[in-house]
């Protein structure tokens, strides 16, 4: 009986957090993840069919990850490269072009982990330059809450005020709930118009597409959602979970989530990787005072994921019910928090701020040279411009190691030492 008493109670921290975790990452920025796979060419069961993997891929991966080391490691789908491919045109070679895009990108995650040179490199492109490419293709999302005030201010303000209050109340719930409001909005909208919806619709369905290669592809597609994926996920995910007193096995981590980004590209799945902003919500003071018991807040957050994976259709179906504007404003709402952040770290350096806005500009312009998106020219002409302008202190030489800024990569044991109750953090 006592056993039972002093269990309960420290399980229910976790999991709550977990569950948390699980709700709050996946209802903030589905829209967004759908509006991307149809920005290189999904069509309407494609991007439900990705959604659906990739929501599986990093509840398996937060799983796996979580159960083998015994951290709070969360696995998130790639928001920013999601947002990338939104603003990105179908490439040469359509939708089966972008899938092969989605392979490549998990291969390139897959040797970050195992060829440490590779890791080196990443970390030697300057934060700021990767910073304002991401803040350039974030603007043009972020435009959709002002752009649907205009067009359908009926629609679109009430969701803009239910997260502008929830912003102020419960900052954590303010997309969540936006979404939640749209989705009142929707509902309205189809009873109004006495539109049906086919129950067959609303069924999870894996749609496998043969991928192609094509060097626009390569270019536009697989090397922007790699570089953004890698600097603004996973290298600030070991950051945060560093700062919570928790040390990443980076070549596992690598390994695992690009085998998941792997495995979804088939069935249109774009981009897994290490959870950043999200990953304190399993792995902080939310999930315990037992740190040794946190990693079973990252196992419920997986657990979750796959069951809202499982209603990846009829989010979808939600969406193409929408009225105008709607689903924009929830995409760009999601995303503003991410805009800022990025914003402010391009421009934490005291000087070099001109290559910083040559990068921003060119992401922001959405233009297509030679069928590659803007961002890898954003990120050509900010290196360039920095190269010949100079531009804040040289990044510092990387540590020996397969991870980011010296991470190492412990053995499991370490792993479970470091989430001892000793810790504090």
């Amino acid at each position: 009986m006592t056993t039972q008493t002093t269990t309960a109670p420290s399980l229910l921290r976790p999991v709550s957090a977990g569950v948390v975790s699980g709700l709050v990452g996946f209802t903030s920025a589905f829209v967004v993840v759908l509006a991307g796979l149809a920005g290189v060419g999904a069509d309407p069961a494609q991007a439900a069919s990705g959604l659906l993997a990739v929501s599986v891929t990093m509840g398996l991966g937060s799983i796996v990850l979580a159960w083998s080391t015994r951290v709070p490691i969360t696995v998130a789908w790639s928001t920013p490269g999601a947002a990338l491919l939104a603003t990105t045109a179908p490439v040469e070679g359509g939708w089966p072009a972008a899938v092969g895009a989605f392979l490549l990108t998990g291969v390139l995650i897959v040797l970050t982990g195992l060829v440490p040179p590779l890791g080196a490199l990443i970390g030697r492109i300057p934060a700021p330059v990767a910073q304002a490419m991401l803040a350039g293709v974030l603007l043009q999302l972020c435009l959709g809450p002002v752009t649907g005030l205009a067009t359908n201010p009926l629609a679109v303000g009430p969701v803009v005020l239910v997260w502008l209050l929830a912003l102020r109340l419960a900052p954590r719930w303010a997309s969540p709930l936006a979404f939640l409001a749209a989705a009142v909005v929707i509902a309205v909208h189809v009873g109004a118009a006495g539109s049906r919806v086919d129950p067959a619709t609303l069924l999870p369905r894996v749609e496998l597409t043969a991928p192609e290669l094509s060097l626009a592809a390569v270019v536009g597609i697989t090397l922007p959602l790699y570089l953004v994926t890698m600097a603004s996920q996973n290298v600030p995910g070991v950051a945060v979970m560093k700062g919570l007193g928790y040390p990443v096995p980076w070549r596992r981590s690598m390994v695992v989530t690009g085998v998941g980004t792997l495995l979804g590209a088939p069935a249109g799945g774009h981009a897994i990787n290490l959870a950043a902003i999200s990953a304190a919500l399993a792995a902080g003071p939310e999930a315990g005072e037992d740190r040794s018991r946190r990693w079973i807040a990252s196992v419920t957050s997986g657990t979750v994921l796959l069951l809202l994976g499982a209603a990846s259709a009829a989010f979808g179906a939600l969406v193409l019910l929408a009225p105008a504007g709607v689903i924009a404003a929830v995409a760009g709402l999601a995303l503003l928090g991410t805009l800022a952040s990025s914003l402010r770290a391009a421009l934490a350096e005291p000087g070099g701020h001109v290559p910083v806005v040559i990068t921003f500009a060119t992401a922001a312009s959405g233009i297509a040279v030679a069928g590659v998106s803007a961002a890898f020219w954003a990120l050509l002409a900010g290196l360039l411009a920095r190269a010949v302008l100079g531009g804040g202190p040289p990044p510092s030489p990387p540590a020996p190691s397969a991870g980011p800024a010296g991470v190492e990569d412990p053995a499991p044991a370490d792993a479970r030492t470091a989430a001892s109750p000793r810790r504090t953090g």
